[in-house]
């Protein structure tokens, strides 16, 4: 826990009908982070942030929101804190302007300025029910920040949006990230979790797994980042040995002429500057990414911890 923390919780537990959801949950949130909480359906994320927002009252448990106690400070926490739940909707005859006005305080924004900022300009006439998924996404997003809360909640922001909806609302987020605002993510898109978080926590049956920085859990969890080329005429004789001093490196393989090369994701760059040092054109290049959903997708599940073989893949042909 450090001074700054906006959220610190130690030993949430939270039951239903005698069935455990949240059990000894242990969480920081730093200011100006973007944490992901992330897991399968079920895995206690909706429950823990209603324990932190003060929406639900936990079995037991300490937790500090913005240093104040969401069990019996709500009234003070909720005016600093700024949400878009799960279930979020609105009346679909209530107009985009209206929705502004109806949840500014005294503290709020300019709210043309966030709906120019995530890009509902012309819309403020319009009914909620005519606003497509990811428009009423991002005027959730507008709701949420219209306050200026020093904390801002999103829970599965992204559900069931199409692939353009999902995109305009990370863009959205990101924007967030980049202006420094602490941002508590919970999603079960582990691709959502890597692009737009700080900060990683995976959790399963209510409990934490392990968290970090993506590339960190990566590292962890995922197999290794693998390059795959052909050997030419021109390769120099040492270039074996000098290609396994390289920085990340694990191991050097070669097959007749066909050379595989594993070590942690950083290498790929110190490789490729090798390979140019050494004037190597590599035939037939491929390089294999592990990405987070490789890396964690088991482990969420509850599947063994070895990793999973997904991986994003990039290839070029020389």
């Amino acid at each position: 826990m450090k001074e700054n923390d906006a959220v610190t919780v130690r030993g949430l537990r939270k039951s239903y009908d005698g069935r455990v959801v949240v059990d000894g949950l242990d969480l920081d949130v730093g200011s100006g982070e973007v944490v992901g909480l992330i897991g399968a359906n079920g895995a206690g994320k909706t429950t823990a942030v209603e324990c932190i927002q003060g929406l639900r009252r936990p079995d037991s448990g300490t937790l500090r929101v913005l240093g104040l106690d969401p069990t019996t400070q709500a009234d003070r926490l909720r005016p600093v804190l700024g949400s878009q739940l799960q279930d979020s909707a609105l009346p679909d005859r209530l107009r985009v302007g209206e929705a502004i006005d109806l949840f500014s305080t005294a503290r709020a924004r300019d709210g043309g300025e966030l709906i120019e900022q995530f890009g509902l300009h012309g819309r403020l006439r319009s009914a909620f029910s005519s606003l497509s998924g990811g428009e009423r996404q991002r005027l959730f997003l507008v709701l949420a920040l219209l306050n200026q809360p020093q904390l801002v909640i999103l829970d599965e922001l992204t559900q069931g949006l199409d692939p353009a909806a999902r995109r305009d609302v990370w863009s959205a987020v990101a924007t967030l990230r980049d202006a420094g605002t602490t941002v508590l993510l919970v999603t079960h898109e582990l691709d959502e979790a890597e692009a737009l978080c700080t900060r990683v926590v995976a959790m399963r049956a209510g409990r934490v797994l392990d968290s970090g920085r993506p590339a960190d859990l990566i590292d962890r969890h995922g197999r290794r980042a693998t390059i795959r080329f052909g050997l030419d005429d021109t390769a120099p004789a040492d270039l074996i040995p000098q290609l396994r001093a390289v920085t990340g490196v694990d191991t050097v393989e070669v097959a007749g002429r066909q050379v595989t090369v594993r070590g942690d994701r950083r290498m790929i760059a110190y490789v490729g500057a090798a390979l140019v040092q050494m004037r190597c054109v590599p035939a037939d290049l491929g390089v294999e990414i592990p990405n987070l959903e490789g890396a964690l997708l088991g482990l969420l599940d509850g599947a063994a911890t070895s990793p999973s073989p997904q991986h994003q893949m990039i290839r070029s042909a020389a």
